[in-house]
């Protein structure tokens, strides 16, 4: 679908990563969109944005005291495994395997495709090379070493799951787009091909290969420029193959409409859900582990089958909390829950159908709490307490 044009602001000239608003053609179709209102997409449940201007200056005063940078970081390397194209190029066993490459970048090899969902390599989630939250490790392998691909899959239009550099060196490729609507526009903007992309609107599918990838609804918001129009969409993703199904939340705050999700496309092999950069300022528009946790429920109809891999942590400092944090929330959420939970290191290729890698890992260079780490796993119903370095 074509149609864009350069965002407007008060710069003169714009930076590339910026990309483009939706015109022609492309707005047309967003303004038909019963999720389309008074000029912007809607959220279900409605949701808040931003906080008030005073609870925003102190978050900025406290974001840059240095007691509170120190926790928000790892206090070492963050192991990343070693994934090699030889090590991509056996297909599995089973038919589906996960590599978590960091924050929320994914690529799911399912039922005999590859799928590479919110790719991000570029070393700054932001539009200037120079400024914004920088990669806390490296990408586990350059992304030509990924091998051909047969679908990117973009959530929403955020610096964190939409990175310029990584499109554009995907689009040279023969790979297939599918975004929300609105995200195409950026993507033809960067040198995508339009007969390449698949836009779609919340609850619409689109078949590439032997899989069908429908946009489902999410509870966040969008924008890359100056100015925030809300004019592309957000959406999670569910990706059905012959023999498997997958979930990706892309970025959302808790609401109902997951357990139709679950009803409509469930239950599934294993569903990626954002725990990371959540706080009580922003409580709408991310979630908390416990909700994350929560979230993987309402997706199996309430039951626990299936595996819950934490996304969008890690990666990049983008929130109040200790770095380590939303890793050791999942671990015991879902714990308590009976859930499988999946904690591979960044780059380590797993199969949901066997027994996927569960060790709290980032203790190894979190910085300790001052009461130590509560022993894992659990022995019997005592929770030790262990003082780990």
């Amino acid at each position: 679908m074509s149609g864009s044009r350069s965002q407007s602001s008060g710069l003169r000239v714009q930076p590339a990563a910026f990309g483009a608003v939706p015109t022609g053609a492309r707005l047309e179709r967003i303004r038909r969109s019963p999720h389309f209102a008074n000029g912007a997409f809607v959220n279900p449940e409605g949701a808040r944005l931003a906080p008030s201007r005073g609870v925003a200056l102190e978050m900025a005063k406290g974001y840059f005291r240095k007691d509170e940078r120190v926790r928000r970081a790892p206090a070492g390397l963050i192991p990343v495994h070693s994934t090699t194209l030889a090590d991509l190029a056996r297909p599995p066993a089973s038919g589906l395997r996960i590599t978590w490459m960091g924050h929320s970048s994914v690529l799911a090899e399912i039922d005999g495709h590859r799928v590479l969902l919110d790719p991000v390599w570029g070393e700054r989630c932001s539009p200037f090379p120079f400024a914004g939250p920088k990669r806390l490790h490296p990408a586990p392998l350059p992304l030509a070493a990924l091998g051909p691909v047969d679908v990117v899959v973009i959530s929403h239009d955020h610096y964190d799951h939409l990175d310029m550099p990584t499109i554009k060196a995907l689009a040279g490729t023969d790979t297939v787009f599918a975004v929300p609507l609105g995200v195409g526009a950026h993507l033809e903007h960067w040198g995508v091909s339009e007969g390449r992309i698949r836009e779609l609107d919340w609850n619409e599918a689109t078949k590439v290969g032997g899989l069908t990838l429908t946009a489902t609804p999410a509870r966040h918001f969008c924008g890359r420029g100056l100015r925030n129009a809300q004019q592309t969409l957000w959406a999670s993703w569910v990706v059905a193959g012959d023999e498997h199904r997958i979930y990706h939340s892309g970025d959302t705050g808790y609401f109902q409409g997951f357990k139709d999700i679950g009803a409509e496309h469930g239950p599934f092999d294993i569903t990626m859900i954002q725990i990371g950069a959540y706080s009580e300022f922003w409580p709408d528009i991310h979630m908390t582990p416990e909700e994350g946790l929560r979230t993987h429920l309402d997706l199996q109809g309430g039951g626990t089958g299936g595996v819950l891999l934490p996304i969008h942590w890690a990666t990049f400092n983008l929130a109040m909390h200790s770095w380590a944090e939303p890793g050791e929330r999942s671990l015991w959420a879902a714990h308590e829950a009976g859930v499988t939970l999946a904690t591979p290191r960044p780059g380590e290729p797993f199969e949901p159908r066997n027994t996927p890698p569960a060790d709290p890992w980032w203790r190894s260079v979190a910085r300790r709490p001052a009461e130590g780490w509560t022993a894992w796993p659990p022995v019997g119903e005592q929770l030790d307490l262990v003082a780990e370095s």
